[in-house]
């Protein structure tokens, strides 16, 4: 299927199905990957990206680097991408990724991951093409993402739909 065919009905359809990600992605192809912060008496580090982690991880070599502010409690999803993949992090507050399987192909076709990442929780987040995702900024002021992209960014390569035309229900907090 290619992205031009997904519709909004299309996405109704889906056998949406929430999976845990106490153990790391369900989705085929989306990695989840902690980053160690290391702390001494002048502050702290945390690496972001690094060459070995390519062939040991299956990490990308960016193309094209950005950063981006969200600010707090705005949800900047759904899109999908035919062919670059994203690969990002925050570097400051903390935020909800939801990733969405909707390949038909894909042996994870219908799983939802949803991740909380930021400077309490470190990570890097991999997201194929063809998965469907987006993030919720969870802290004040605002969440700085940065994002290292296997291409530069091309509009005609993005598919994007509301927040809550399907899953709005996902999003965090949920209160109770």
């Amino acid at each position: 299927m290619k992205n031009t065919d997904v519709t909004l009905s299309f996405l109704h359809s889906v056998p949406y199905k929430q999976h845990s990600t106490f153990n790391g992605a369900t989705i085929d192809g989306v990695r989840f990957k902690a980053l160690k912060t290391i702390v001494d008496g002048r502050g702290d580090v945390i690496e972001l990206w690094s060459l070995p982690w390519v062939e040991r991880e299956g990490v990308i070599v960016p193309q094209h680097v950005y950063q981006s502010a969200t600010d707090y409690g705005v949800v900047k999803a759904w899109h999908l991408h035919a062919i670059h993949t994203d690969q990002f992090t925050v570097t400051r507050g903390k935020m909800q990724v939801v990733c969405v399987d909707i390949r038909e192909e894909s042996p994870t076709f219908g799983h939802v991951n949803s991740f909380i990442i930021g400077i309490q929780n470190p990570a890097m987040i991999l997201i194929p093409p063809g998965v469907m995702h987006g993030w919720k900024a969870l802290s004040q002021p605002e969440t700085i993402v940065v994002n290292l992209q296997s291409h530069p960014y091309d509009p005609a390569d993005e598919m994007k739909f509301a927040w809550d035309a399907v899953l709005s229900e996902v999003w965090e907090p949920k209160f109770g």
